[in-house]
């Protein structure tokens, strides 16, 4: 099982977050993954982790799509790609209706049916063996719609980028999964348990490997999770940012009929938390939420405790399908811990 480190949105606590990356690199981490919302963009960021390091790949995890053509994110991927000696990773993600919708003013409409319009056009562009030529629900390529000079032509990259280059979803619906399978060459669950692989994951991973025909299989796909990690002797202290971030996820991240995390917990047995979360979170009352979550959860999801403790705990974690398990934690030591005991 290989390492990655999640640093979250950019942020003021650059120096902080720096010496975190570059202690993940020499420890043999093999990524780095940051994201965006509606400040700080992902790309910046790894631009200039990029810039000082060597050796550690750059995770996009990930870029909206609504904020991007397939073709400018294909272009930002090659040069990336270039500048850092082939380490970028491609991670794409639809957001939620209410970023797109109320940040960058574009209709939400069906991500699944973007995914996979978004995901093709930028294997073209990358492969190079042929103009842009593109005719979707989504895009359509040269523009031909309302507004149109007539003047578009087919164009191929100037620049001659890694065929080759990963491309990996954000994705935690059963539809979403598969597509991940059949299309991309990884997933990233915003949290996920390997207890939940069986009863979500492997259905689905299976199913959307046998529409990509091939002999397309995990030996060839990463599953990669964002798993919050907090050492530490007090285990209700070191639970606490955890039960927060979930309580924000589940309860408040998305309109109530809207909420991809809190439908993602349903499938696990938790569909009265979900409701209870959202019922509190959505009406203000963030303490009570966080409060609510069980420490069953939080354990599933989080590495929690002392050394001894993870090391216990990382057991299931390395015996199971996961493939790169992203650390989400500003504990050097915790760092220190887990390549000492995965790496």
């Amino acid at each position: 099982m290989r390492l990655g480190l999640n640093t979250g949105y950019s942020g003021p606590r650059m120096a902080q977050t720096m010496d975190l990356i570059l202690e993940a690199e020499r420890l043999g981490y093999d990524s780095v993954w940051s994201g965006e919302a509606y400040g700080s963009d992902v790309i910046t960021f790894l631009s200039w982790i990029g810039a000082r390091t060597s050796k550690i790949k750059l995770g996009a995890g990930i870029m909206q799509m609504h904020a991007r053509t397939p073709a400018m994110a294909a272009m930002t991927a090659m040069t990336l790609d270039g500048l850092s000696d082939g380490r970028f990773i491609i991670g794409l993600g639809p957001s939620n209706p209410q970023v797109v919708e109320g940040w960058h003013g574009m209709p939400y409409g069906k991500p699944l049916q973007r995914y996979r319009e978004y995901i093709e056009i930028m294997r073209i562009i990358l492969k190079r063996e042929q103009p842009l030529q593109f005719d979707g629900q989504e895009y359509q390529i040269p523009y031909r719609g309302p507004g149109a000079s007539g003047l578009g032509k087919p164009l191929r990259s100037i620049l001659h980028g890694r065929p080759d280059m990963k491309i990996y979803t954000a994705s935690i619906s059963p539809k979403g999964i598969e597509l991940a399978a059949e299309l991309a060459d990884g997933v990233i669950p915003v949290w996920m348990s390997p207890a939940w692989y069986a009863q979500l994951y492997q259905p689905h991973l299976e199913a959307g490997f046998k529409k990509a025909g091939g002999g397309k299989s995990m030996a060839s796909f990463d599953l990669a999770p964002y798993v919050p990690v907090h050492m530490g002797s007090d285990l209700d202290k070191c639970r606490a940012p955890v039960r927060a971030s979930l309580a924000l996820y589940i309860g408040g991240m998305g309109a109530r009929n809207r909420n991809f995390y809190n439908s993602y917990v349903r499938n696990f047995g938790y569909e009265d938390l979900a409701t209870q979360l959202q019922d509190l979170y959505l009406s203000g009352r963030k303490e009570e939420a966080a409060a609510a979550v069980p420490d069953k959860l939080v354990d599933s999801v989080a590495l929690i405790g002392p050394r001894e403790r993870i090391k216990d705990q990382l057991a299931e974690w390395k015996s199971s399908p996961i493939g790169t398990m992203i650390v989400a934690s500003t504990q050097i030591d915790a760092l220190r811990t887990l390549a000492e005991l995965c790496l």
